[in-house]
């Protein structure tokens, strides 16, 4: 059965309160143009019939503009954070009947204060809508107390703090992600005494809060069940490159006996591309994100498992959260977990179209 505000039309609330069919259109625009005897009236007769406009047509009709504006780490051409962008532009297509922009602002995640530098220009140009990757908490916190006294909505993207409440947040657990990860690499390993945990570093600092809470979420599991595997960790300098190479010839001529490893970044290629140049197909390895040279390395073998994450799905997400809170007022998800997809050779076929990067 039809509800009884989908009969309603304007011209029946125009004739139960005496006015014209465009006075009520104005009212229900909030447009100007309308004496206040006859706002009165009108709105008594929507606050009686319980009517709920329809607010796809109310924001075609209002010509509004929406600006939004991201904040992510600096990334290159191939890297996760393109994949997120491709997904945000994605939503500003399908939402582009609502004239909605999208800047983009990025920061050094190695850098301290990078972040807050950004959101600073964010600030000037007083965006409708911010999405943003969280750094450390902090910071994080100064720039979204700016935000709130600004009355500007923010989304978390790929890293949640959940005590800054967000408007929303899209990306997996990171604590059970590497709680998860864990498990699979105890299976992968198959009795082998120790490990070693790669890390992106620089003075002292790691990427992203992501990479902090799998790592928790993995040496929580590790000490659940394999208290006896010895641990090693291998930073390896995000602004040094060039002295991956040499660090891992170093660490395993110590250590020759290690054949099993993780990263908890995006760059599991770095260490897969090693193995592959050393010949190294007794060497298991995992790592996150389904980046090109990941999944090449996946293919060749000096990758066993991926664990994927949709970042696509997320960017995309995220800008339709902002459509719908800001323009359709909506109510939306504050907690959005994204699936934990682990990937091989078996099933990157079935996933690789819609989730690589290009």
């Amino acid at each position: 059965m039809e509800k009884q505000q989908d009969r309603i039309r304007i011209k029946d609330i125009a004739q139960m309160a005496g006015v014209s069919v465009g006075t009520v259109d104005r009212v229900l625009h909030s447009r100007s143009g309308v004496s206040e005897s006859s706002r009165i009236k009108v709105e008594e007769i929507l606050k009686k019939l319980n009517y709920q406009p329809n607010m796809y047509a109310s924001a075609l009709a209002s010509n509004k503009k929406y600006r939004f504006a991201y904040l992510l780490p600096s990334h290159n051409e191939g890297d996760y954070w393109k994949d997120v962008e491709r997904g945000m532009q994605q939503a500003i297509t399908r939402f582009s009947d609502f004239n909605v922009s999208l800047s983009d602002y990025y920061y050094d995640q190695y850098e301290s204060g990078a972040f807050i530098e950004s959101g600073m220009r964010i600030l000037e140009a007083q965006p409708d809508g911010v999405i943003l990757s969280p750094t450390v908490e902090e910071e994080t916190e100064r720039f979204v107390s700016l935000l709130r006294e600004a009355g500007i909505p923010y989304v978390f993207i790929d890293s949640n703090i959940a005590r800054l409440e967000p408007l929303a947040f899209y990306g997996q657990h990171a604590q059970r992600s590497g709680y998860f990860a864990a498990r699979m690499l105890r299976l992968l390993a198959s009795g082998e005494p120790e490990i070693v945990i790669f890390r992106q570093i620089n003075e002292g600092r790691l990427g992203s809060n992501q990479q902090l809470h799998r790592e928790e979420g993995f040496y929580e599991y590790m000490k659940e069940h394999c208290p006896e595997l010895k641990m090693w960790e291998l930073n390896l300098y995000a602004k040094q490159p060039g002295e991956d190479a040499s660090l891992l010839d170093d660490f395993f001529a110590a250590h020759p006996n290690v054949k099993c490893g993780i990263t908890f970044n995006s760059k599991a290629y770095i260490i897969g591309e090693y193995m592959q140049r050393h010949g190294r197909t007794d060497f298991h390895l995992m790592g996150y994100d389904l980046l090109r040279r990941n999944v090449a390395c996946l293919k060749e073998g000096v990758i066993d498992f991926i664990i994927a994450q949709q970042p696509t799905v997320q960017g995309y997400n995220s800008i339709e959260c902002l459509c719908n809170h800001l323009i359709l007022r909506k109510k939306v998800k504050d907690c959005n977990y994204m699936p934990i997809n682990l990937i091989t050779t078996e099933n990157i076929d079935f996933y690789f179209d819609a989730h690589v990067n290009e």
